[in-house]
């Protein structure tokens, strides 16, 4: 039995799944469909989503003559669920997720504590419950035939199949039950209390964002970086009120890159790091990710249907797997070949999906969550640690700094920009600077008197005493 229990909704993924089974004849031969598409009564009087569906499983069913080959009953209780994965479990079956997209795949939990092996997408929760579990495969959930060789393969495999199935136990039960969250949680705070007590002695520094009254975010690729002496210069500059101004990074770059080529050029490390085109912000001295921001990018954000939108164009290529992020989706464009970012737009909106399209450097696109950008990461951080956006300096050089450029911030535009900004030149509070790089940001501090009134460190140490 091959089990698959979900809501009747297009992002479940049904249909795809039917047309892997209905294309496979290897597989129809060695095992039934069973589809617990929810409760119906009628499918003529249902909502116009789950009608669709509903509709799309029996026409498929039809159009395959999958009649004998496929069970969608009409009703069942939820204390029949339990019953539903042993039967499949008992037949020697797998059960399958085929989602688009699936957060988490509660399903997937209770088929692994059921001894039943699964077959589910590679997008989301699926992933993190099968590293645990090591229970069966994951699927690309838009490759129909894919989807068949996996569930052919997962079933007549006899001697794996006992594996995935003792696995699945095991593992739901170390990692997914109470028992098991319980253990884990205690030896998490466990190892945090003593690496605390061994930290003790030697007290990190403290950030300055809660005593910021100004915050200074730079690009770092051609406006942080390029002149030596440029940067030297504004790093002794800030140093004088370090303890009045927070110093942060924005940056297309991912985490790791980011840092090694700031260590490279010899800057401290900054009190938060932007990263990712403004997907990622990370904290302090332990670089913690703000899991606050992470789940306000989750707003509508469907990766899988994105990239498969993005095939249709031509001039377009995936960069490298190390420069895709959970909420960047990064691509090389040729500009005579490609469509430009407005008709991008328009396609993913046709879609009906939401995205952040940002085009840099002439050869980069990245493809973010709508509420994501170098622009709303700063503004959260406004928010967060209640410095006025009208007291954060902004520096960059591309078309992904535009909006961190052009929001309510003071924003400098260095002489050594790219063509994309240009638009922004007439803009209020965007300074373009003849200087290029560092030079730029120096010039815009002496333009807005940016650290005006703000006294060096050993003033402020004095007043205090």
């Amino acid at each position: 039995m091959i089990l698959a229990v979900s809501r009747p909704d297009e992002r479940k993924n049904i249909a795809t799944l039917l047309h892997a089974y209905g294309g496979n004849t290897a597989l129809q031969q060695c095992a039934n469909l069973v589809l617990v598409a929810g409760n119906r009564d009628d499918i003529l009087s249902s909502e116009k989503g789950p009608r669709t569906v509903l509709s799309d499983i029996l026409m498929l069913i039809d159009r395959y003559d999958l009649y004998g080959c496929v069970a969608y009953p009409k009703h069942h209780q939820a204390d029949e669920v339990p019953q539903l994965y042993r039967v499949a479990a008992k037949s020697g079956g797998v059960f399958v997720n085929p989602a688009l997209t699936e957060p988490f795949g509660l399903t997937l939990i209770e088929a692994a504590a059921s001894g039943l092996p699964v077959v589910a997408t590679e997008d989301g929760g699926p992933r993190d419950i099968l590293s645990h579990c090591k229970n069966g495969l994951l699927i690309d959930p838009l490759d129909a035939a894919a989807i068949g060789r996996a569930l052919h393969e997962a079933i007549n495999d006899r001697s794996r199949w006992r594996r995935w199935a003792r696995n699945g136990i095991q593992g739901a039960h170390r990692h997914f039950s109470w028992p098991g969250h319980v253990e884990t949680y205690m030896h998490k705070v466990d190892k945090l209390i003593h690496r605390s007590q061994r930290k003790r002695a030697a007290a990190p520094a403290k950030s300055k964002l809660p005593i910021a009254e100004r915050l200074l975010v730079s690009d770092i690729d051609n406006t942080l970086i390029g002149d030596a002496e440029a940067l030297r210069t504004l790093l002794a500059r800030l140093s004088g009120v370090r303890e009045r101004i927070g110093f942060g990074i924005a940056t297309g770059r991912r985490m790791e890159r980011a840092l090694k080529v700031l260590k490279e050029w010899n800057v401290p490390r900054p009190d938060v790091l932007v990263t990712a085109v403004g997907t990622e912000i990370h904290y302090g001295r332990q670089l913690e990710l703000d899991v606050g921001y992470q789940q306000h990018l989750d707003y509508r954000w469907q990766p899988q249907a994105v990239r498969e939108v993005m095939a249709e164009f031509c001039g377009v290529r995936m960069q490298p797997a190390s420069e895709q992020r959970r909420y960047k989706i990064s691509y090389f464009i040729d500009p005579a070949r490609a469509p430009g970012v407005r008709k991008i737009s328009a396609r993913l909106r046709q879609a009906g999906l939401h995205a952040n399209v940002v085009f840099s450097h002439g050869v980069y696109l990245d493809l973010l969550p709508v509420r994501a950008s170098k622009g709303s990461a700063i503004r959260y951080l406004a928010d967060k640690w209640g410095i006025p956006i009208d007291s954060i300096l902004a520096a960059g050089d591309s078309g992904n700094d535009e909006e961190m450029l052009s929001g309510n911030t003071l924003g400098v535009v260095v002489g050594n920009h790219s063509e994309e900004l240009e638009p922004l030149r007439d803009r209020e509070r965007i300074y373009f600077a003849k200087g290029n790089y560092a030079w730029g940001i120096l010039e815009e501090i002496r333009h807005y008197d940016f650290l005006g009134d703000l006294q060096p460190a050993e003033a402020v140490s004095s007043e205090m005493a």
